[in-house]
């Protein structure tokens, strides 16, 4: 495939830094791409691009340089040091290649200026690499619940109220989707933000035959419930209450211990869950920021269902991960895969890719076997 480039929003945050130094280690073979779903054998000639034929570049608001963002992700045990190491000249060389993100608290001017600027750095990014197309990924923060006002319901008007200066109409996520689509970059969404999903940017795409993806990587605990949901309502089982606890500290700790930051990632889960389950069920979700974790999550599931004769059971689990490390490989699948889909023709929301996400768009369907089905069928096509 043609030289494709990996946009990242966000690209000095913890996922993004060690998705950056997986792609160079990989290249570098100095590592194996043990969670790859791209890598496996089913899609193996499903024409993605190599590793080597991705580059990287992308906006965030802090500046904290790459390899020192590294260097804290080895010192936490997210990066092993032989790795960070192998990669160190690379970040520093991917480092020269991310510009500055929008932040409305720091922006002068209207939102209009801010996504002319950000598609002005996309479309430089590709002249400057040589790149037949650049797919942005976002894995920013999470943000506060936006409201979907019905002033933003078109397009046309979005655009109107967007130039109106010192006027804030979209989250910073949907700043960066508009800015993605008005290059012609095809847009993922790793996180529960707003981003795409205003219906005057999904107009946008459309009429830019653009596709896009999304919303809020499945990298733990949803991912273990996807599967293990599905165990209960073949089985005829009734689950009666489905309780989680999620401990975690870094970055996201602090984000989402603000119950504001937390509402779309809590939204997120509890959809996923009452779908698989075939309808609503109790289920009261807690995070917890626990900065002695650092770069680590801890999740504890506690399920209780009835049986024949109306017997009461529960089924138990505990959860712990890096959860950058769950993350950073499926960023690199998601780039191949949207990348080839680009390259097919397709646009809208590709729901082949719900394998991936808590919050598919473009399907209901959640259950875990059955979505895998769904991407490697697509890929076959490709």
């Amino acid at each position: 495939m043609a030289p494709t480039g990996l946009w990242l929003i966000g690209a000095r945050g913890s996922v993004a830094t060690t998705a950056i130094s997986g792609l160079l280690a990989l290249r570098a073979k100095v590592i194996r791409p043990v969670g790859c779903v791209s890598a496996l054998p089913t899609f193996e000639h499903a024409g993605l691009p190599d590793w080597d034929e991705i580059h990287l570049g992308g906006h965030d608001i802090v500046d904290t340089p790459l390899e020192k963002r590294a260097e804290l992700l080895a010192e936490s045990g997210v990066i092993p040091p032989a790795v960070f190491e192998a990669v160190r000249t690379g970040l520093s060389e991917v480092d020269t290649e991310i510009r500055c993100g929008y932040h409305p608290a720091t922006h002068a001017g209207s939102q209009a200026d801010a996504a002319r600027r950000l598609s002005d750095d996309l479309a430089e990014f590709a002249q400057r690499n040589g790149l037949a197309r650049v797919v942005v990924l976002s894995v920013s923060s999470t943000e506060p619940v936006f409201p979907s006002l019905p002033e933003h319901a078109t397009l046309k008007a979005l655009e109107a109220a967007m130039a109106v200066p010192g006027r804030t109409v979209l989250p910073p996520s949907s700043v960066s989707a508009y800015a993605a689509l008005r290059a012609g970059c095809p847009y993922v969404d790793f996180t529960p933000s707003t981003g795409i999903r205003l219906p005057g940017l999904r107009e946008l795409a459309g009429l830019s035959d653009l596709p896009y993806a999304g919303c809020d990587g499945k990298t733990g605990e949803t991912l273990v419930r996807s599967a293990l949901a599905p165990m209960f309502a073949t089985r005829a089982l009734a689950v009666r209450s489905w309780a989680g606890t999620n401990l975690l500290g870094g970055g996201d700790g602090l984000t989402l211990a603000d119950a504001e930051h937390a509402g779309s990632k809590l939204a997120s889960k509890g959809r996923g869950l009452a779908t698989l389950l075939g309808g609503e069920v109790t289920a009261p979700l807690h995070i917890d920021n626990v900065p002695d974790l650092g770069e680590q999550k801890v999740a504890w599931d506690h399920v209780s269902f009835e049986g024949f004769l109306g017997v009461r059971m529960s089924l138990q689990f505990t959860w712990s991960g890096y959860d950058s490390a769950l993350a950073a490989p499926l960023v690199l699948d998601l780039a191949r895969f949207m990348a080839a889909a680009h390259a097919n023709g397709e646009s809208g929301p590709l729901a082949p890719l719900a394998f991936f996400f808590k919050d598919p768009l473009g399907t209901d369907e959640h259950r875990l076997a059955e979505q895998f089905a769904m991407l490697a069928e697509w890929a076959g096509s490709l």
